[in-house]
């Protein structure tokens, strides 16, 4: 950083720091261990190298990235943040399991709780029209809300044929 302090990778590797050295800007002097152990799993060299490739507007994401990715090696050298984001996929995947169950649980309390409604008659002649003058078709001049149709939901009886809860 010119004639004052230099930065954590100039102190690191014993040099003078430049006025326009790459890693002032973003390894700063106060922080000497995020430079080292960027320096001890890519090389100084590289992350100059890497550095001077990139616009200066996209650097510091790319920085804040290449310490992501050294820290995650120090805690996992085979695998580093690949092995983070495999463990938190499976973790999401279990997790997703586990809710898909509990909802299916719930469903079956919530249809065991539900008044059993018996299935409506079939009709056996094509002719007969005498379901029509049934009340609750007639009741639409009601000023109450009751204009809309009536919910004939499937209950587990009239789909299966049976109660599945033993």
């Amino acid at each position: 950083m010119g004639g004052t302090s230099p930065c954590a990778s100039c102190k690191l590797l014993r040099r003078r720091c430049a006025k326009d050295c790459i890693f002032a800007p973003y390894f700063p002097s106060d922080d000497p261990q995020k430079f080292a152990i960027v320096h001890k799993v890519f090389g100084a060299s590289n992350v100059s190298k890497m550095l001077q490739e990139l616009p200066v507007h996209q650097r510091a994401d790319a920085v804040n990235s290449l310490v992501y990715e050294a820290n995650a090696r120090m805690r996992d050298p085979v695998y580093g943040c690949v092995g983070a984001i495999s463990y938190l996929q499976n973790q999401v995947s279990e997790l997703q399991m586990q809710l898909a169950v509990a909802q299916a649980e719930i469903l079956c309390i919530q249809m065991q709780q539900e008044p059993v409604m018996p299935a409506p008659a079939a009709i056996d002649e094509p002719d007969d029209k005498s379901f029509l003058v049934h009340p609750q078709y007639l009741n639409f001049a009601s000023s109450s809300s009751s204009n809309v149709i009536p919910d004939y939901s499937l209950n587990r009886e009239s789909v299966f044929g049976h109660d599945m809860v033993s």
